[in-house]
């Protein structure tokens, strides 16, 4: 897993419940990286569950609602780091459709090896979306608080919902649909 969502997890965590906390879970989480990380470098998955397992009985909240929390905030993270692609889309679904064909394809150039999850799109219309999300790591709360940020970045609103095709999370299907 890339560097910059454990940097900007930790940065979440430490904004959001402190320093203290912050460290405690880092100490608890026995990494091999030692809680050092990298925006650039490429870390064990593993040690992003250990981080939120931590976090989770630390602060006493699920851990996929706290996922959930992190795609908000991460939203925010990598449209400062590359405004250049958010500004290139004129309405949350427009850039919810490119996932895959341009937002991915930029991210591959960047980081070469990192391990994204896949977007098909089943259906769309002017203003509703669904599609199937792919991925082993079973994220599917981030990419949901992903999605929630992209409306609010565009001054929109949204129903989103969910059906988790596996129980695990590895495949979710989103269903989108645009107010106003």
């Amino acid at each position: 897993m890339k560097g910059i969502v454990f940097t900007e997890f930790l940065e979440m965590v430490e904004e959001t419940f402190g320093l203290e906390v912050t460290e405690q879970i880092i100490e608890e989480s026995s990494l091999p990286s030692e809680g050092i990380y990298t925006s650039v470098g490429t870390y064990d998955f593993n040690e992003m569950v250990s981080l939120l397992t931590n976090l989770s009985k630390t602060v006493d909240i699920p851990a996929n609602k706290l996922l959930h929390t992190f795609g908000l905030y991460l939203f925010d993270s990598l449209g400062r780091a590359h405004p250049d692609i958010i500004q290139s889309y004129k309405s949350p679904l427009a850039l919810l459709m490119s996932i895959e064909d341009h937002i991915h394809v930029h991210v591959k150039k960047l980081y070469p090896d990192a391990e994204l999850p896949t977007f098909t799109i089943v259906e769309k219309t002017d203003n509703s979306l669904s599609m199937i999300y792919n991925s082993s790591r079973g994220l599917y709360c981030l990419a949901q608080g992903l999605m929630e940020k992209c409306f609010i970045h565009f001054n929109g609103s949204a129903r989103i919902s969910y059906e988790l095709l596996k129980e695990d999370g590895t495949q979710v299907k989103f269903d989108i649909l645009q107010h106003g």
